[in-house]
């Protein structure tokens, strides 16, 4: 088990926007999230919630223009803020997987803390990603923060849409799923010695 804190905090400029995220992976899923993007807003306080993960987001961005920017290079950071967090990753779980309803939308996710990036994510259904959820946010921006999270904290993610209807159902259990799966992954397990992989190393 990992003896120091797996916190960490990061702050990233561009041209496009400004993001200044801290996070503590052994927190309660305590959240003061201020993207400049109302639903991405719920969205992260979401996973913040559901995987017992404490985070602290301040972004700024070309909002004016497009959302993506802001709400891409926030999951640049996020992933970046996971990664260094995570040290060594010796005594953890490294699997997650979850199965999580939002009434019209079921999701499934699996994380595996390899890494090795990697995303595979598939099931959304046609027209999802031209939805603007809550007027503002491009249904097609899902699965690149999951991109930007998986490549920048060297993960590889799965996740599904099993079913689902409402574009911010779908979207919102997207994110749980993928939060619990991920609670489970970076828990400590008490049967694991040292890192758990064959090769030594993740």
């Amino acid at each position: 088990m990992t003896a120091g804190p797996r916190t960490a905090s990061i702050t990233r400029e561009t041209s496009e926007s400004r993001i200044e995220l801290s996070l503590d992976l052994d927190g309660t899923g305590r959240s003061d999230i201020q993207s400049a993007v109302p639903f991405y807003d719920h969205l992260l306080t979401a996973f913040a919630k559901h995987s017992l993960t404490d985070l602290t987001v301040r972004a700024t961005g070309d909002t004016h223009i497009d959302v993506h920017h802001t709400a891409e290079d926030t999951g640049i950071v996020l992933g970046q803020a996971i990664r260094q967090a995570l040290g060594d990753k010796s005594g953890i779980s490294r699997f997650g997987d979850a199965l999580v309803p939002l009434d019209d939308a079921l999701v499934q996710a699996v994380v595996d803390i390899s890494g090795r990036p990697y995303l595979v994510h598939s099931g959304e259904p046609a027209g999802f990603e031209l939805h603007l959820i809550g007027g503002h946010f491009t249904g097609s921006m899902v699965r690149h923060v999951f991109e930007a999270i998986a490549f920048n904290a060297a993960l590889t993610v799965h996740v599904r849409v099993l079913d689902g209807r409402d574009p911010h159902h779908i979207a919102e259990a997207e994110f749980k799923a993928f939060a619990r799966a991920f609670r489970q992954a970076k828990a400590f397990d008490a049967a694991v010695s040292g890192i758990p992989s064959t090769k030594g190393a993740l």
